[in-house]
């Protein structure tokens, strides 16, 4: 014990030093670094959240497609968002970020390859109001992703593997960034004063009008319309379909929240929980709008219309989740929530197949979350978003209307009758995702 008492003050004394050195070194960043230290951490948890939509996307339409499609889906959705890496990294980023590097000036971007800063930022001058530039690709990538992720579900049970993958890369090389330049690279729809805050147009309509034009080429699923009348197509898990719902809905937050673009001010900070929140209540407005409608017009609810009634009041709201109270934004996901209601069997009274629905809810709610800026943003102008909503609609649908044809033409796009009978898991890919409950 004696010797424990002389010792203890001895090690004190010896920790003095060090202690004292520890105090005096301020690791504290400079104040001009701290505003971009926060808007990158920003932008790579609001990435994160962005990515696990392609989780959400790929349960969505593996639990609506039946089952001798589900491993199809699986494989389309790792493969179009390992494809969309691939390209936005090759030429998709600063075609849609092209600086000053414009091919034509406001119309077409820079063809170049995305490259970061040094690691460290050493022997380099960095912007430090923004972000870096690893974040801002990580980004930025998300949204190029989700927009191929809104037509694999459209075209889901009938259409072939390799074609839609050659599709998906133009998608997403090429046609997403391209429009998106307009708007987001600083373009000539940027310059007319176009809103679109995250992207109801630049992102989910495009998805929609992509999807739209490859249905029309496409056809619908075999039995779906016969003497004139749609006959109901089952999907094979309702629960894995509303775990996606939930999923998509929680990465939404990362979607519009992390569109504010900074953190590096409380101004900002508050605007983002306030992006959270009418978020979240658009949702809750689209869902409940469904849920009531569907037992008013069918005397039950419709499961599947809620959910896409949720995700039709986030599409809603995305274009401008920032101005909107908590009460308007509600409204506004709540009109999202009837435009699915209806427009779901108006595309079967016009024999246009969509498999999860995502027309309406992307392109449809999408239209209509671009045109509803104007009722919460006093800088937004009616002409200028409907011209804008017609610029982008035009270019996707004829663009990916021709390469669905040049597809069908050259190699074909449908599977074989036999095939689509059979199920694409065998037929395509050789496997089952259920195969303890295959009839074989």
């Amino acid at each position: 014990m004696t010797l424990i008492k002389t010792l203890l003050p001895a090690a004190a004394l010896i920790a003095l030093p060090t202690l004292g050195l520890a105090q005096e070194a301020d690791v504290t960043p400079p104040n001009e670094e701290i505003g971009y230290i926060f808007t990158t951490f920003m932008f790579l948890v609001t990435g994160f959240l962005v990515m696990w939509m392609a989780a959400g996307f790929t349960m969505l339409e593996a639990g609506l497609v039946r089952q001798k499609n589900v491993t199809m889906q699986l494989t389309k959705n790792i493969a179009l968002f390992s494809i969309a890496a691939l390209m936005y990294y090759a030429i998709g980023y600063n075609l849609m970020y092209p600086g000053d590097g414009w091919s034509i000036d406001g119309v077409l971007g820079a063809f170049s390859m995305a490259a970061m800063e040094p690691v460290g930022l050493a022997d380099t001058e960095t912007d430090l109001t923004y972000a870096s530039v690893g974040s801002d690709f990580f980004f930025q990538l998300m949204f190029c992703a989700t927009t191929a992720s809104i037509v694999s579900g459209t075209l889901a049970e009938r259409i072939k593997l390799w074609p839609f993958l050659i599709f998906v890369i133009v998608l997403t090389g090429l046609i997403y960034p391209i429009q998106a330049s307009w708007k987001w690279g600083g373009g000539f729809l940027d310059a007319a004063g176009f809103l679109d805050f995250a992207g109801s147009t630049v992102v989910h309509s495009v998805g929609g009008w992509a999807a739209l034009a490859g249905a029309l080429i496409l056809g619908p699923r075999l039995g779906k319309y016969k003497d004139g009348r749609v006959i109901p197509i089952m999907g094979s898990n309702l629960p894995l379909a509303t775990l996606g719902t939930f999923i998509l809905w929680l990465g939404w937050f990362g979607f519009n929240g992390g569109s504010q673009l900074y953190m590096d001010t409380a101004g900002n900070v508050a605007d983002i929980s306030r992006i959270f929140a009418n978020t979240n209540t658009a949702a809750a407005g689209g869902a409940i709008a469904a849920l009531i409608l569907t037992q008013l017009m069918y005397k039950k609810v419709d499961l599947t219309m809620v959910l896409n009634g949720a995700l039709a009041g986030l599409v809603s709201i995305t274009a401008e989740p920032l101005t909107p109270g908590l009460g308007a934004a509600t409204l506004i996901g709540a009109v999202g929530g009837v435009i699915v209601v209806f427009a779901v069997p108006f595309l079967d009274r016009v024999k246009i197949d969509d498999v999860v629905g995502a027309i309406p809810v992307h392109l449809m709610a999408g239209i209509w979350g671009t045109i509803a800026v104007v009722l919460t943003n006093a800088d937004a102008s009616l002409g200028t978003q409907l011209y804008s909503i017609v610029v982008v609609g035009a270019f996707t649908f004829v663009v990916s209307g021709v390469l669905w044809f040049v597809l069908k033409t050259v190699m074909g796009i449908r599977v074989s009758s036999e095939d689509e009978i059979n199920g694409l898991d065998m037929a395509e890919l050789g496997m089952e995702a259920y195969p303890e409950f295959s009839k074989s």
